[in-house]
C-alpha cells in the first residue's frame, strides 16, 4: 500500500512540475514543429491514420505531442499542444492549449504519448473556445476509429463531439481520454502573437493571419484534412 501511495505521489508531482508557459516564440515554434511531425507521420502511414469520413467532417484538429504520463494504478498526465480549425478560407492560425488529467487506461511506469483530438461538429468546435473543459463531462468524446478506409459510422459522429487518438511506440489507435481536462494556454498564445491579447474565437474563426512559423503546421493539416470527394 505504501509503495502504491509513493508511486501515485510521484505521478502527480511529475505531471504538475512540468513548465506551464513557454519562455520564447522559438520554443513555441518547436512545439508546432513537433505537432507537424506527429500529423505527417500518422497520416502518411499506409492503411493507417484518421478515416476519410472523419477527415472530411473535421472542424478542428488539436495535437498534443509527447504527453508525459507517470502512473501506478492511479496516473497523472500533462501535455502542451496546439489547435487549428477549419474556416471558409482554409485552416486557421493556431492557438495553444494544455491537457491534464488522470489515467488513460491501465498503465504502470512512465511513458510519453502523442495525442490527437478531432472536433467533428460545431459543438466540438465550441468546446475549444471555452477556457477549460473536461472530456467526457463537458464534452462528449469517443475513441476514434483508425484506418483511412474504415467504414463510416453515423453513430459515432452523432454521439461524440471529439474523437480522441493516441500514438505510442509507433502504434496509432483510438484512446479513452475521459476525465482529462483541456484548457486554453492564453499566455503562450498571446506570446506567439506578439504579446497582444487575441481571443481564441477570433483566431480559430480565421480572422488572424497565420504567423510565418506556423505555416508549415497549418499547411500539413490542410494537406491531410481536406474535403474528401
Amino acid at each position: 500500500m505504501k509503495n502504491i501511495l509513493w508511486a501515485t505521489t510521484f505521478a502527480l508531482v511529475s505531471a504538475t512540475a512540468l513548465p506551464v508557459h513557454a519562455e520564447s516564440v522559438s520554443e513555441l515554434n518547436v512545439r508546432l514543429a513537433s505537432a507537424t511531425k506527429v500529423i505527417s507521420q500518422i497520416e502518411s502511414t499506409p492503411d493507417g491514420g484518421v478515416p476519410d469520413f472523419i477527415v472530411s467532417k473535421a472542424k478542428c484538429i488539436a495535437v498534443i505531442p509527447s504527453v508525459k504520463k507517470a502512473a501506478f494504478v492511479v496516473g497523472a498526465s500533462y501535455g502542451q499542444g496546439v489547435v487549428t480549425c477549419r474556416t471558409s478560407n482554409g485552416w486557421s492560425a493556431p492557438v495553444f492549449l494544455r491537457l491534464a488529467g488522470g489515467s488513460f487506461g491501465f498503465q504502470i511506469g512512465g511513458q510519453s504519448t502523442d495525442l490527437v483530438l478531432v472536433a467533428v461538429n460545431d459543438k466540438g468546435f465550441e468546446d475549444l473556445l471555452h477556457s477549460k473543459f473536461k472530456i467526457g463531462a463537458d464534452a462528449a468524446a469517443a475513441a476514434g476509429p483508425v484506418g483511412r478506409n474504415a467504414a463510416a459510422s453515423t453513430d459515432i459522429l452523432l454521439s461524440a463531439e471529439l474523437l480522441t487518438y493516441s500514438r505510442s511506440k509507433g502504434l496509432f489507435a483510438g484512446v479513452d481520454l475521459n476525465g482529462a481536462v483541456v484548457s486554453q494556454n492564453v499566455d503562450d498564445t498571446n506570446l506567439y502573437y506578439g504579446g497582444q491579447a487575441k481571443p481564441y474565437e477570433e483566431i480559430l474563426h480565421g480572422s488572424v493571419a497565420v504567423p510565418h512559423g506556423a505555416r508549415h503546421f497549418v499547411r500539413t493539416v490542410a494537406r491531410y484534412f481536406h474535403s474528401v470527394k
